[in-house]
């Protein structure tokens, strides 16, 4: 006898998460790393210092630069957010901690919209679980609803999420309006009200963040997918969009994304030159450990579903998951392109949960709970280190790797750490005790350990994070031996290097040239021996030398202006 679908699920198997909890549960994990922290090396520094400039009104809002280097990402949706929310802060809040809050709330928007995404796909027909003879099976919504949270569960454990969706770049906002456009795909069926406006606002912010070419590929196999869908709903007293409505729906997306990415020059493509022939197993590496523990699931999904292949809870989310990937391959920022995929990717391990043995289940929460327990037990034990000085080596690897460091005592951050320790003891012990089984329920060890470890680096080692991550070391470094922060001239500073001294230093940074115009200059020791032909160097004398402790290449040379005869 041939089964519908490969899920056996029982109405028990489907209580919700309480709601409280996973909400808590998604605050934990949002907030740690957007408050508390300097700005770090490199790619978020150098984001901020375009948001900055922007908000000072030191740089065009259509065109941003930073000592006449443009930014790395052509994005402009991100910056505008930052430099808007630079500008509305109150004095009183660092500009810093400002630009980071709309990043927050793009966060909780891809958590949410993956949520909802996973919800609507669960209510496809094919997705539905085997109905039984004399009935107890899941209610479609109950049963979407549990998805769903398993969904959410899936995409917070995922190791690669947690630093790039901290950060205040282009990267976390592509990846919002890619889970807000998977969502919108998605519902556009049986929501259309809602899918809409999350439709034509997804996709114009993901090419609007620098993305427009997967903007593009997103709706358009969504396109194809709409066109030939011919699932029903279970519902029967909702009405779904014919598929032609749904794949006009889509074509005129495709069409106003394309037009203004056009409009506004963002069709900029940025492959990599040697493509597919880099280092195939460093590439490897990446897709094992930024996607897990996901990966294994979205495999079982395609195998356990691999009659319902072309259905849309399961085309849809592949579909992303392999723009992303073969994204990943060709272009040089593999770890920012894959992130795309991971809302999807999420989506698809979340399908293979009602297919789930007990066995399966056990391996998953045992594997879990030694890793993430492994991991918080030697976040506690080198933070006592540092503290207490016992034991003695993990302090002494410290000094060596980030000499100079002084550790500091905060309750808070320690009140915090506690806190999340004792929670994620309870937890196991909660899921290794005798309850029922529901669906979601192998996805708590794992978003919950997950979560812990990121809190616990958050919190614990947030100060050593920061010395080691930050350049206000060799900015302050500078500072002291400049008489008062003002015109300073630089030659071969990274943009992360310059939107440091511009933020930390309070400097008037202006690019080098033959003729100086200020009295100050700094330059990096990597291009030291380039000096001499772009710069006079009877102009300058050499002051000293600025060491960055943790990384020789950050080193600057800071010189002042020779006295002319």
């Amino acid at each position: 006898m041939n089964q519908p679908t490969p899920a056996i699920v029982a109405q028990d198997a489907v209580r919700r998460l309480p709601r409280v909890a996973l909400l808590l549960f998604c605050l934990a994990y949002v907030l740690p790393g957007f408050i508390g922290r300097e700005p770090w090396k490199n790619a978020d520094i150098a984001a901020f210092g375009y948001m900055f400039e922007m908000a000072s009104g030191g740089a065009s809002w259509l065109a941003p630069q930073l000592l006449g280097q443009p930014p790395e990402f052509d994005a402009l949706l991100p910056y505008w957010l930052g430099a808007w929310a630079i500008q509305a802060a109150p004095s009183w809040l660092p500009a810093d901690l400002a630009a980071r809050l709309p990043f927050v709330l793009l966060l909780a928007m891809t958590l949410l919209a993956t949520w909802y995404g996973v919800y609507s796909l669960a209510r496809s027909p094919q997705a539905q679980p085997v109905p039984f003879a004399f009935g107890g099976e899941a209610s479609p919504p109950d049963y979407a609803r549990a998805m769903a949270d398993g969904g959410l569960l899936a995409l917070i454990a995922t190791l690669g999420l947690a630093q790039l969706s901290h950060e205040t770049t282009p990267a976390l906002a592509q990846v919002a309006f890619t889970s807000v456009s998977f969502f919108a795909i998605a519902a556009l069926p049986r929501r259309p009200g809602i899918a809409i406006p999350c439709l034509f606002g997804g996709l114009a912010g993901l090419a609007l963040s620098g993305a427009p070419s997967m903007a593009v590929l997103f709706a358009g196999g969504g396109l194809v997918l709409g066109f030939f869908d011919r699932d029903r709903d279970v519902d029967t007293e909702s009405r779904l969009l014919p598929p032609w409505k749904v794949a006009a729906l889509l074509a005129a997306a495709l069409l106003a994304t394309a037009a203004l990415s056009w409009w506004l020059g963002l069709w900029q493509w940025r492959l990599s030159p040697d493509g597919l022939s880099r280092d195939a197993r460093a590439l490897g590496r990446l897709l094992l450990w930024f996607t897990w523990p996901v990966w294994p699931l979205a495999l079982w999904t395609l195998w356990r579903w691999r009659r319902q292949l072309a259905s849309r809870h399961v085309a849809l989310p592949l579909w992303f998951v392999l723009v992303s990937v073969v994204t990943t391959f060709v272009t040089p920022s593999s770890d920012r392109s894959l992130l795309l995929g991971l809302p999807a990717l999420a989506t698809l391990a979340a399908f293979a949960l009602p297919t789930f043995s007990r066995s399966a289940s056990a391996l998953i929460d045992w594997f879990t709970l030694l890793f993430f327990s492994g991991c918080a037990f030697v976040i506690w034990v080198i933070w006592i280190s540092l503290q207490t000085g016992v034991p003695a080596k993990p302090a002494a690897n410290v000094a060596k790797l980030a000499p100079g460091f002084e550790p500091s005592f905060s309750l808070v951050a320690f009140l915090a750490a506690l806190a999340a320790t004792l929670a994620w003891a309870w937890l196991v012990k909660w899921r290794t005790g005798r309850h029922r089984q529901v669906i979601w329920k192998s996805l708590v060890l794992p978003a919950s350990g997950a979560a812990l470890c990121w809190l616990l680096l958050m919190t614990l080692w947030l100060p050593v994070l920061d010395f080691a991550r930050s350049y206000t070391t060799v900015v302050r470094g500078v500072a002291m031996r400049i008489d008062q922060p003002g015109c300073v001239e630089a030659f071969g500073l990274s943009r992360a290097q310059a939107a440091a001294f511009r933020y930390h230093g309070n400097m008037d940074l202006r690019k080098a040239s033959k003729q100086p115009a200020c009295p100050w200059l700094i330059a990096t020791v990597d291009l030291q021996a380039a000096m001499p032909v772009a710069l006079d160097m009877h102009r300058w004398q050499l002051v000293a030398t600025v060491r960055r402790p943790v990384d020789a290449h950050d080193n600057v040379l800071l010189y002042r202006r020779a006295a002319t005869k």
